[in-house]
């Protein structure tokens, strides 16, 4: 059997990071959630721009212009959904904390459980439809750009994919792992 190695004998990590020492998974998911990051910045950058354009052919020139409403939909649609997707952590979703602080860790478990079975259920349930809807809005364009709506709606399909695996994690997570984190008001913030 033909196997590589280094000069230590390893075979080499698939993941380097830039300093060359191997990349964990926790670190690699770090970066992805950086880059995921920068992708939102992004796009915030492009709809500011074209919010930008908007206001001053409204305002100043006095020529309004509708390709700019059209794209800061499109680009807040993407950025939300994006957004909850790839960058927005377990940590920072909303909870009622009054309950879910009040109680203890079993009783996290539970919840975070029932949570994740009941969202994983729904979201596999409507992702078949969502295909289907998604599919069939190809024969449609945006009304400036012609922007089809396959494309536009697409990001719903990665969203929901997102969403299952995410919770069907923190489902795994709730059995086998540890509870997850009871509510703190001293490290409350306004996420900014």
């Amino acid at each position: 059997m033909l196997r590589l190695a280094t000069s230590a004998g390893r075979i080499p990590h698939p993941y380097p990071s830039a300093s060359g020492k191997p990349m964990t998974h926790s670190r690699l998911f770090d970066w992805l959630r950086r880059r995921a990051e920068d992708v939102s910045v992004l796009l915030l950058l492009a709809m500011f721009i074209v919010f930008m354009i908007q206001i001053v052919s409204r305002y100043v020139l006095n020529l309004p212009i509708g390709w700019t409403h059209e794209i800061s939909v499109v680009l807040w649609i993407w950025l939300v959904l994006f957004g909850a997707s790839f960058i927005v952590r377990d940590s920072e979703e909303m909870r009622f904390d009054l309950v879910y602080a009040s109680v203890g860790d079993w009783a996290r478990r539970i919840m975070a459980l029932i949570t994740a079975v009941v969202l994983v259920a729904l979201f596999a349930l409507g992702l078949p439809a969502a295909f289907d809807y998604v599919t069939f809005m190809k024969v449609e364009k945006t009304a400036y750009l012609g922007i089809r709506f396959d494309w536009l709606y697409s990001i719903y399909i990665v969203f929901a994919v997102a969403m299952i695996v995410r919770h069907l994690w923190i489902g795994w997570t709730s059995i086998f792992g540890k509870a997850p984190e009871a509510y703190d008001p001293t490290k409350a913030s306004s996420g900014v």
